[in-house]
């Protein structure tokens, strides 16, 4: 096992966890927007962009604290890279807000409150999971949770495409820029699962390297 840290370059731990926790706030209120009212999507992509914000900071707080310690809990390239996922998962997050209220998208595929679903039971997990950074010990279950969810949003993410570019024929197909402005959509919450898998495997890169 590595040498444990100073109090001081511990620092990264609360970050990290505070991180994860303002995705699980972002994630929820995606959710709540899939679900609501067209009338009622701006204000909940505010909050989502809000959220958003408050993640770049985090991030940001991140880097200049690695940029400022001589000594790190593990690899800069690994604290990098988790960061960079983190503040992916965020960003397809509040992009895929914004889509849904700039194209005026009223009834949205229910595939799509299922990727969503998914995102917030990863962000759950995911906060649970960085408080266990520090002593590195049971996030293997976390890891295969995230990859075992991310394979769930993918096979939405499939029969969403599939059922908006071949639809059965007792359905009536939607008009073509529909179907793209959703297509866009749905392809930008497969990015945030994605992104949270990246976020998954880092933390288990991490773990294997301070074994």
């Amino acid at each position: 096992m590595a040498f444990r840290l100073t109090p001081h370059e511990r620092g990264f731990y609360p970050l990290f966890t505070r991180a994860a926790e303002n995705i699980v706030a972002a994630a929820e209120g995606l959710a709540e927007l899939v679900a609501a009212d067209p009338a009622a999507r701006p204000a909940l992509a505010s909050r989502v962009k809000d959220l958003e914000h408050a993640g770049d900071d985090l991030t940001h707080e991140i880097m200049v604290k690695l940029n400022s310690v001589f000594v790190t809990p593990f690899d800069r390239e690994d604290i990098y890279r988790l960061a960079s996922s983190l503040d992916d998962v965020l960003d397809a997050m509040e992009e895929a807000a914004d889509r849904i209220v700039l194209y005026r998208l009223d009834d949205l595929p229910k595939g799509i409150a299922v990727q969503t679903d998914v995102l917030v039971r990863a962000a759950i997990s995911t906060a649970e999971a960085m408080p266990g950074l520090e002593k590195l010990e049971s996030l293997r279950e976390y890891w295969v949770h995230v990859n075992s969810l991310e394979d769930e949003g993918d096979a939405a993410y499939r029969s969403l495409l599939r059922d908006l570019l071949a639809p059965d024929d007792d359905v009536t197909p939607l008009d073509v820029l529909t179907v793209l402005k959703i297509k866009e959509v749905v392809e930008t919450l497969e990015e945030a699962a994605d992104a949270f898998e990246t976020v998954a495997n880092t933390v288990e890169s991490i773990a294997v390297k301070e074994a």
